[in-house]
């Protein structure tokens, strides 16, 4: 009965390692985990308020071309036509809602342009892409593109 013994206690000590495993998972995941996670099946119910707390950053491209309809009719047939206002100018919404009295920053076009429009393998060839040294040295990309249509000005 001793051998018999001996020859299983390992598997009972490996069983009762997992169970204090999942015992400790279950105690920490009530602690860790909030009451209303899983109510809307993974997510947590209270993220809806909280996003619903949050201020609106974002005015849409709709509260731009109200009062840019000049940019927006040159902008229609240009290479960024798809490209959203806030996407270089940055979040507007209390601009667009006239909290904000003095007109937005210009961005620093070369750093935005770049960012985009940088070479790199993993974009589509039929991308434009630059080397910036070559391309524009140290001049701003504004010096020869309008941003809102950038064919060379």
């Amino acid at each position: 009965m001793g051998s018999r013994w001996h020859n299983y206690s390992h598997l009972i000590r490996m069983a009762a390692l997992f169970v204090a495993g999942i015992l400790i998972f279950l105690v920490g995941r009530s602690f860790f985990v909030p009451a209303d996670f899983g109510v809307y099946w993974h997510y947590r119910a209270g993220a809806l308020d909280d996003a619903r707390a949050r201020p609106i950053r974002f005015a849409g491209q709709a509260a731009c071309v109200e009062c840019h309809s000049d940019i927006s009719d040159l902008r229609k047939t240009a290479r960024h036509a798809k490209v959203s206002c806030e996407s270089c100018h940055g979040a507007l919404a209390t601009h667009a809602a006239g909290d904000e009295p003095l007109k937005p920053t210009r961005p620093n076009g070369k750093a935005l342009c770049v960012g985009c429009h940088t070479k790199s393998p993993s974009k589509p060839v039929a991308f434009p892409q630059i080397d910036v040294a070559d391309h524009a040295g140290d001049n701003a990309c504004i010096e020869c593109h309008n941003p809102h249509a950038p064919k060379i000005s």
